[in-house]
């Protein structure tokens, strides 16, 4: 039985028996402020306490302590009256779980309906905040559906539409254009970077590599560029209006750092906005070692010998200052260390570029073919000039040539060459195989010229080494969004700083290189040639199988890497692949609850409601069993029973 009482404020106590725990202060003070604009609107649900006169709050927690912030703040008395409804302490925490569990959030397009109506009766923001308790942020992201189209509001009541998808609309106010976004994208096509995409294809994000390479939206509109703010935006982004004055702040700092390589005498320097794809095949020239001068020698010297002291202070603000300054003079004295010889540069050039994370990157060095084709052309001019030369003073130039260059030069025949080698290779081999670490450092040369250096450097090992290295991105729907791609360029990016940037360097490089840096070498490089991948017409079946067994010695988990949701499967699979994901994941009951579901959308979303947290994965993605492991299973002896 339940009855409604008044009870002071300073006689209810937390309950130990509410199974909420943790309350958010910031959303405390917001409810504060809504009681104090409405008043408490639900009541509070009590039982009796272990002392005379008191009462434990069962379900209602985070209005009593938002009643007693507003005791704190002085608007309240301590006994302030509240009503509550007193209830049986048997099934208090039954209670307090009904309370948290079954309480259900308002709908997105109902909060805008409620909000539009308050702002329309001329209130503001923070009142309409206060008044529902909720942040001012939320307030002015529903009131934003306003520029949705009425159509796509109830798709989104009615379920057929994620609350995700209807914000993407609010880049535009042309309600035309929005819905025939909606019906053109395929049903398995519809997230929201896709809509938002073709909704704002005269604008630019502020994720974009060329407003991150300026610096941002600031800089930008302090330029005079208009922005346009993305209200669902966490980071607080938006969009370039102004593409031609974003080009231009671009150009011009890519501008600002191929002005040094300008100066420093190469043939030519161009900028672009991307990394060019031919640069990849054509050769390169590459830097050659100097000693520094004993100046800069001693000054390197010194840096190091104070890094080291201040180091352990890393904890102080002005060690870590100095610090920074230190690796950046380090970094410049370094530099020093490797010099491009005149001639190498007039006959190359630098191509600045922007690339994929938003900065300006160079690569030095660049040799195009009609580099080549001028450079050879300056060489037939010098040696005309020379044999002109020696012919004006043929006598002194007779005096010159050597008895060595007066024998006639030999030539070993062919198959003499063939055979020779072949005895070099034999005892190369033999050698090789009595010497591990060689071994190991000449395998993982030749495997690093492969993945490290592609298009020009493979052919610079005598190991007959051959590494495939496929994209896979061009398999995935949505590549940007795999956790493994994202972990591998990582790995790219950190190993790609280590080697040397001369593929002629790298074997001399891995010889000095530790046991253990090696193996870590080994697997990065190895790692390149790992395919798993399943096409319509393969001829790897049995490699692609392999790939389970590779996968259990490696331990690896695929719910660590893969997520079960609407974008990573849902979406692109029919309502029989759906109802058997949930009927294999939850049961027969679960799944029952998408086949009733009206719409594909309502059963996707059932669906990944249901599976979340569950660690069910599709069957392409799992690790399939270990037939050796479930065999050994099978053989151990059952144990024998007790006498």
């Amino acid at each position: 039985m339940t009855t409604t009482v008044i009870i002071e404020l300073n006689k209810l106590d937390a309950d130990p028996k509410n199974v909420r725990k943790t309350y958010d202060p910031a959303k405390l003070a917001e409810l504060a402020a809504n009681i104090d604009a409405e008043g408490v609107l639900q009541n509070l649900v009590v039982r009796t306490g272990e002392k005379r006169g008191r009462y434990f709050v069962t379900a209602g927690e985070r209005r009593r302590k938002a009643l007693l912030m507003l005791v704190e703040q002085g608007k309240i008395a301590k006994d302030h009256p509240v009503e509550c409804k007193v209830r049986d302490g048997a099934k208090a925490t039954e209670t307090s779980l009904s309370e948290n569990v079954f309480r259900e959030e308002m709908h997105p397009v109902d909060q805008f309906e409620a909000f539009s109506i308050m702002a329309a009766e001329g209130k503001s923001i923070a009142d309409i905040a206060a008044h529902f308790s909720v942040t001012e942020i939320i307030v002015r992201r529903r009131l934003a559906l306003a520029k949705v189209s009425p159509k796509l509001l109830e798709l989104h009541r009615d379920g057929a539409m994620s609350f995700e998808q209807l914000s993407a609309f609010t880049v535009s106010d042309d309600h035309e254009r929005q819905e025939q976004v909606w019906d053109n994208l395929p049903q398995w096509d519809r997230q929201a970077y896709r809509i938002r995409s073709n909704l704002v294809t005269d604008e630019v994000a502020s994720t974009d590599r060329r407003v991150k390479l300026i610096g941002g939206l600031d800089v930008y509109g302090a330029a005079g560029g208009a922005v346009r703010r993305d209200l669902f935006d966490e980071e607080g982004g938006g969009y370039v209006l102004d593409v031609a004055l974003l080009d231009r702040l671009v150009s011009e700092k890519l501008e600002e750092v191929a002005a040094p390589y300008r100066e420093q005498g190469w043939k030519w320097v161009e900028t672009a906005f991307q990394r060019p794809d031919w640069i990849f095949n054509i050769p390169r020239i590459y830097p050659e070692d100097v000693e520094l001068s004993a100046e800069d020698q001693a000054e390197y010297d010194a840096l190091v010998d104070e890094h080291a002291d201040l180091a352990e202070m890393i904890d102080n603000d002005d060690a870590a200052e100095r610090l920074a300054e230190i690796d950046k003079r380090s970094d410049e004295l370094s530099e020093r260390k490797e010099v491009y010889q005149p001639d190498d540069m007039a006959r190359s050039g630098v191509v600045v570029f922007l690339n994929h994370y938003g900065k300006a990157e160079a690569a030095i060095g660049i040799v195009r073919d009609d580099d080549e084709a001028e450079a050879g052309n300056d060489a037939e001019g010098t040696e005309a000039g020379d044999d002109e030369s020696a012919g004006e003073d043929g006598e002194a130039s007779a005096e010159t040539i050597t008895a060595e260059e007066r024998a006639p030069k030999f030539t070993h025949p062919a198959a003499l060459i063939e055979d020779l080698t072949a005895q070099k290779t034999a005892a190369l081999r033999v050698e090789l195989a009595n010497n591990t670490e060689i071994a190991l450092a000449a395998v993982v040369h030749a495997m690093l010229l492969r993945v490290a250096y592609p298009g020009y450097a493979t052919e610079q090992s005598a190991l007959q080494l051959s590494l495939t290295h496929e994209r896979i991105e061009k398999s995935m729907k949505q590549p940007e969004k795999c956790t493994g791609v994202a972990a591998f360029e990582s790995l790219q990016e950190n190993y790609g700083r280590k080697i040397p940037g001369n593929p002629a360097d790298l074997f001399d490089w891995c010889v000095k290189q530790s046991h253990d840096e090696l193996l870590l070498l080994l697997a990065y490089a190895a790692a390149h040639s790992v395919n798993a991948v399943e096409t319509k017409f393969s001829d790897r079946r049995k490699g692609i199988a392999q790939a389970n067994q590779l996968a259990h010695a490696l331990n690896v988990t695929m719910t660590d890497w893969f997520e079960t949701t609407a974008d990573s499967y849902f979406n692109h699979v029919n309502r029989r692949g759906i109802e058997q994901a949930v009927l294999e994941a939850q049961g027969p009951e679960a799944a029952l609850a998408v086949s009733a579901a009206g719409k594909k959308a309502e059963a996707v979303l059932i669906a990944e409601r249901r599976i979340k947290g569950s660690g069910w994965l599709p069957a392409p993605v799992r690790i399939a069993a270990d037939p050796n492991a479930e065999a050994e299973a099978e053989a151990e002896p059952l144990p024998m029973a007790a006498e």
